[in-house]
């Protein structure tokens, strides 16, 4: 009975057998990737709402926007929401605090379109109000956002 420090064993060096491995564990950076994933699906759908609003049904085509169109929200309440990526946060405004930060709109890009987003249960008022407001600050390219009615299609 003998033991053996060091030394060869069964005719080979400990050391020539040691042989770093050269393969990248990808199981750690897939499962990161797909928790990643299910976060963005379940996220985008929020990004997306805004403020939530009952938009009316109608028989309409869907819009075509090819530049980054000034987003305002009519809510049931009569407050004005404005959505800008490029100028504003999501706040809320009075109906006359939104005028001036129209104008900063127009003269930055005067060709801007401009969507309304009214609550079906908001006043027919307040949303003309909106228009006007828009109309006034110099944008002209203004458009009335519904839901579409998949009875009319």
């Amino acid at each position: 009975m003998g033991a053996q420090l060091g030394g060869k064993q069964g005719g080979r060096s400990r050391r020539k057998s040691f042989r770093p491995m050269s393969d990248i564990n990808v199981t750690p950076f897939v499962d990161v990737m797909l928790v990643l994933l299910i976060v963005f699906m379940v996220a985008a759908p929020l990004l997306t709402a805004g403020i939530p609003v009952n938009l009316p049904r109608g028989a309409a085509q869907a819009l075509e926007t090819e530049d980054d169109p000034l987003w305002l929200t009519v809510t049931a309440e009569g407050q004005v929401s404005l959505k800008d990526k490029k100028v504003f946060d999501d706040d809320m405004y009075a109906m006359g605090e939104i005028g001036p930060r129209l104008v900063a709109v127009a003269q930055a890009t005067p060709d801007r379109k401009v969507f309304v987003r009214g609550d079906r249960a908001a006043q027919y008022a307040a949303i003309i109000d909106v228009l006007s407001e828009a109309r006034r600050a110099g944008l002209t390219q203004a458009k009335l956002v519904i839901e579409s009615d998949p009875r009319t299609r």
